[in-house]
């Protein structure tokens, strides 16, 4: 079932594809051709520049870790020795070696602008300077840990609580004091640096940004005291004007290619083809096609095929004059054949009616007369059928009835002579063969009709049926035509045969209403006149 499913789905594109012009049939041709070393030149470039920036991630990674292990090891012993004075000046606050010892550990940091105090539970100063209200830092309730405060744009403020709690330390380190520190050695390209606590940050070292296309690497290192932690940066390669120009010179020369193959192919084979075909489509029979239209085709083999299109409209012209006298001569043969046809059976009439009025009985003259009125029926739809052979579109019903009613009247015995004939015919199309079925049809039911009455009044009407298209009800009715015996013995004896084999012809049964009088038959129309 999925097999039937995907070899449908597979037929579909494919007949999709095939739907296409030949040009955009070999644009997506040439694209998915080109495609494939486009993205491999682009991905090869990409590559080239991953690798640099893993190159300068690299020695980011070394230099932060440089750094952050310098600022780590300076606040980590500062603090330490701080925290040494701390816990001495906690049990004596007059210990001045201790202070002393902590001021000589500071002193670097004292001249670079940094600060200290150790101050006891009624703020007090037992050793250094008082940092002031900008600097305070709120010192942690226990001792061990250490609290850190960041103020921007100056520098680190620490603190840290004695032993017993009641006293507290506090260091602050400028900005350039740390910055100075956290240099990292050999290390030559622009950088950014900063410390971070998860508030506002102490930018070490600034780097100035070069533009929205301007890259950055990150790396993020802790110090190792408190929840500080030194985040470094530095540019990646940039996205110049040769990295934009090497990342997109693929995709312009894939579709460059492509769209040039395609405008060649289009100019050069497309839209010759297409003018050759317009030509070609415009050929009609008798023409010869424009040589001028084939030498302006800048293709030399779609030259030759126009020139192979020309030459056979040259021989089919020649061939058109051929059957054009051929159809003339055709024409006029025919047209001698059924004037010899209509002359034929007008001597045939003419010699039925000679030896009809050369007859001594009434019998024979009546037999005769029956065989004239067959012979022009035959007659009445032949003249009809060369009249139309010009345009070929049917016999006219009404004209071969009407033709018929005035033929038969004029052959009507003595007898007869008060019968009326009272034709309502529409303006149907029938074809030949139809026809003489249906004239043999009403001379039969109308010779049968004077057989019972001689004098009878007959109606012959044909209205289109309502039931089927294309077909007419023929309809001919008289009261000679009500049951009776002598009727149905004309019938068994000789007329029935007739009638149910010219019904037969028509391929349709012929209705006897006996208690009305009519015979109604449906017969096939080619339209309307």
């Amino acid at each position: 079932m999925r097999a039937s499913r995907d070899g449908r789905e597979r037929f579909a594109v494919a007949s999709r594809l095939a739907g296409l012009p030949t040009g955009a049939k070999l644009f997506l041709i040439l694209s998915a051709a080109l495609l494939p070393l486009a993205i491999i030149a682009v991905v090869a470039t990409l590559q080239t520049n991953r690798t640099a920036d893993e190159e300068v991630r690299a020695q980011l990674r070394v230099a932060a870790a440089e750094s952050a292990r310098a600022l780590g090891i300076e606040l980590i012993g500062d603090m330490t020795a701080l925290r040494v004075a701390l816990n001495a000046l906690d049990t004596d606050s007059g210990d001045a070696p201790s202070c002393a010892r902590a001021q000589g550990v500071f002193a670097q940091q004292l001249a670079a602008g940094g600060r200290f105090m150790i101050v006891d539970r009624l703020g007090r100063v037992l050793c250094g300077s008082n940092l002031g209200e900008d600097l305070a830092i709120a010192a942690p309730a226990a001792a061990g840990p250490i609290s850190t405060r960041i103020i921007p744009d100056r520098g680190l403020v620490m603190s840290m609580a004695g032993t017993s709690g009641t006293t507290t330390a506090s260091a602050f380190f400028p900005t350039g004091m740390l910055a100075s520190i956290g240099r990292p050695t050999g290390f030559t390209p622009p950088y950014a640096a900063a410390l971070d606590h998860g508030g506002p940050a102490l930018v070490l070292q600034d780097l100035a940004q070069r533009g929205p296309l301007d890259r950055r690497e990150r790396v993020r290192a802790s110090i190792g005291i408190g929840d500080l932690f030194l985040q470094m940066s530095v540019r990646n390669a940039p996205i110049s004007s040769p990295l934009l120009i090497a990342m997109l010179l693929p995709i312009v020369m894939w579709i460059a290619a492509a769209g040039i193959t395609w405008l060649v192919v289009d100019r050069l084979m497309v839209y010759p083809l297409r003018r050759l075909r317009a030509n070609v489509s415009a050929y009609r029979p008798g023409e010869t096609i424009d040589m001028d239209v084939i030498r302006s085709i800048p293709s030399q083999e779609i030259r030759e095929l126009g020139e192979a299109f020309r030459t056979i409209s040259r021989t089919v012209a020649l061939h058109e004059a051929d059957l054009a006298e051929g159809l003339i001569r055709q024409t006029k043969l025919t047209r001698e054949v059924h004037h010899r046809v209509k002359n034929n059976l007008q001597v045939i009439s003419s010699l039925i009616n000679f030896h009809a009025r050369g007859a001594r009985s009434a019998e024979v003259v009546t037999a005769y007369a029956s065989i004239q009125r067959r012979v022009d029926a035959l007659a009445v739809v032949h003249r009809n059928h060369f009249a139309e052979m010009e345009e070929n579109r049917g016999l006219s019903l009404r004209s071969v009835i009407g033709e018929l009613a005035s033929n038969i009247r004029a052959t009507a015995p003595d007898e007869s002579a008060r019968m009326g004939i009272v034709l309502d015919v529409e303006p149907f199309l029938i074809g030949q063969d139809a026809a003489i079925a249906v004239a043999f049809i009403i001379t039969e039911i109308v010779e049968l009709a004077m057989l019972c009455m001689p004098d009878a009044q007959i109606r012959i009407s044909a209205r289109a049926d309502d039931d089927a298209e294309g077909r007419a009800i023929l309809r001919v009715s008289s009261p000679a035509l009500i049951a009776c015996d002598a009727l149905q013995a004309a019938i068994d004896e000789r007329y029935g045969r007739v009638l149910e084999g010219l019904s037969r012809q028509l391929r349709s049964q012929l209705h006897h209403e006996e208690m009305s009088g009519a015979f109604e038959i449906s017969i096939a129309i080619l339209g309307r006149d």
